[in-house]
């Protein structure tokens, strides 16, 4: 068939550059675990219990036996067996904590993982170590992933459409973002059945449009100044990520000091409900009490500052 040529425009076209053009771009992360799954022939996979459930139902797709592990109060894995050559460890890098280092000697001591990098988009890959990013997490992007491995693409894949995923993106741009909070839940849902495909060329067009120096520099900004006013007071042994995800604060009471928060249009995210049923475990109390507070490139120092206050003011009484 003949390219169209006239008619009415569509969407411009970016010219800038992906922040990671060399990786491997799909349409969502748990679909890259899927991907991982598949080539490598991934039989067993050992995951956290601090973790949304996500990623067990990948496993259940797949046809991949999955086995929970626990973390401890730094957030690395408590676990001490030796994996098979069919089996992977699927470690976390929660709040961008892990530095390449520690990475490094997870590495070596496991030798099979895959690194989790959804929470911490701007580290980059290491070497030889498979690790998965979200572009959603990060960005004002309707799905997009991407997937760092030494095996090269092998599986041929459909392009994704993401044409009816922009109701939530565009409704909060132009109202609030309440009014679209379902569409918002509806469109994250729809992941759980989403084929493995590559990105979708809307997502990748708007990630080609992206600022991704200057949205780094205010995540950096936004999370220093929490630290300075909050620093003293959190729990959390902290390690500031490039461009960070947020700024986890640990306080006690954390549920109610969110719903009290929300009532002043302040909202913030439970990660991850479905772990508030462990009970007596530090992974409920963590689902419970970290305030992943935002600290991305929407907000002045001034929003901050606002944040700041108000949380002060619950825990002080």
């Amino acid at each position: 068939m003949d390219r169209e040529i006239g008619g009415f425009f569509e969407l411009e076209r970016f010219c800038g550059v992906e922040y990671y053009e060399e990786l491997i771009p799909l349409n969502t992360a748990r679909n890259a675990l899927a991907y991982l799954i598949r080539v490598k022939k991934i039989k067993k996979l050992y995951i956290p219990f601090y973790l949304c459930d996500s990623v067990s139902n990948v496993c259940e797709r797949e046809g991949c036996v999955y086995e929970y592990y626990n973390i401890d109060k730094d957030f690395l894995p408590k676990f001490n067996k030796v994996l098979c050559k069919d089996e992977y460890l699927y470690i976390v890098n929660y709040f961008g904590f892990l530095n390449k280092n520690t990475v490094k000697q997870l590495k070596a001591k496991y030798k099979n993982i895959i690194l989790d990098n959804v929470q911490a988009f701007f580290e980059k890959p290491i070497k030889g170590i498979d690790t998965i990013y979200s572009c959603r997490k990060f960005f004002g992007v309707p799905d997009g992933a991407y997937l760092s491995t030494d095996i090269k693409p092998n599986l041929v894949l459909e392009i994704d459409k993401s044409k009816d995923r922009f109701k939530h993106l565009l409704g909060r741009f132009e109202e609030d973002a309440s009014t679209y909070y379902n569409d918002f839940k509806e469109n994250d849902i729809s992941f759980d059945n989403t084929n493995l495909c590559s990105m979708s060329k809307l997502t990748q067009n708007i990630l080609r449009g992206i600022d991704y120096k200057k949205i780094i520099k205010i995540r950096n900004d936004n999370y220093k100044t929490f630290d300075k006013e909050l620093g003293s007071i959190n729990k959390l042994n902290l390690r500031a990520s490039n461009g960070p995800y947020c700024y986890p604060f640990y306080c006690r009471n954390g549920m109610e000091v969110k719903k009290i928060l929300a009532k002043k249009n302040i909202y913030i995210a439970t990660l991850w409900p479905n772990v508030l049923g462990l009970d007596g475990t530090l992974e409920k109390d963590y689902a419970e009490n970290i305030l992943p507070l935002p600290c991305d490139q929407r907000y002045t120092k001034e929003d901050i500052l606002r944040i700041i206050s108000e949380i002060e003011r619950e825990i002080n009484g």
